[in-house]
This record gives C-alpha cells, sequence and structure tokens, in this order.
C-alpha cells in the first residue's frame, strides 16, 4: 500500500522550487553458485554504466548507483509516474566471505551479468 501511496503522490504536481526527497529503490537480482564462485545478475535498465560502482567487504556486494531520467525541453503534464529515477543500492550478502574475488562484469541491455571467482570454500 506504501508503494502505491507514493505513486500517486509523484503523480501530484509539484509546486515550483519544491524539491522532493529522493528515495533509494533495490533493484531485482539473480544469484547462482558456480564451481569456482558466483554469478549475479542485477536489473538495471536505464542505468548508464558508468554510474555504477561496486564494492566487496568480508561476504558483502553492494552495486550502487543512480538512474537518472532524461530532461524534457519541453513543459509536459504526467499522466501517469512509475519508474523511479534516484539513486540505488543492492546488497547481497552470500555464506561465504567474497572478500578477494576477482570479478568479471558485463552489463548488456539493462542487466549487469557479475562472476566472482573466488578460492575461499563455501559450504
Amino acid at each position: 500500500m506504501a508503494r502505491s501511496i507514493e505513486r500517486y503522490l509523484r503523480m501530484m504536481p509539484k509546486a515550483r522550487g519544491v524539491r522532493c526527497v529522493e528515495h533509494f529503490w533495490y533493484p531485482a537480482a539473480d544469484v547462482h553458485r558456480t564451481r569456482d564462485g558466483w554469478v549475479v545478475k542485477v536489473e538495471l535498465a536505464g542505468v548508464a554504466p558508468d554510474e555504477l560502482e561496486l564494492r566487496i567487504e568480508g561476504d558483502t556486494l553492494r552495486v550502487v548507483g543512480c538512474r537518472r531520467d532524461e530532461v524534457l525541453s519541453e513543459s509536459v503534464s504526467c499522466h501517469q509516474l512509475e519508474i523511479t529515477y534516484s539513486r540505488f543500492e543492492k546488497t547481497i550478502r552470500f555464506p561465504c566471505p567474497i572478500e578477494g574475488a576477482s570479478i568479471e562484469r558485463r552489463y548488456k541491455d539493462g542487466l549487469l551479468v557479475l562472476r566472482l571467482k573466488s578460492q575461499e570454500e563455501c559450504d
């Protein structure tokens, strides 16, 4: 229900000079175990690759960035707003440490695919 209220409030006209509080959004992710590590897929449609930052600490991976809206050069009246444009953070905890893992990164068609290769044994 909170999300539907938030969407409704975003559809209301904004007063000039008043800035809405930015909210984080949390993209969906899939995590797969492989023989030599992990494959992580994060859904990031509309995010520029240079807006992405990866952080690994202990057993945690953080994907941080921002999805920005295009600036329209003409006056528009919004009819429907469902896409969140703001900073995001996706935090994934693994059952074992991944710090020091090598990372292969591929970003295509709005999907970030990370291959984490680690020597750590994980039960």
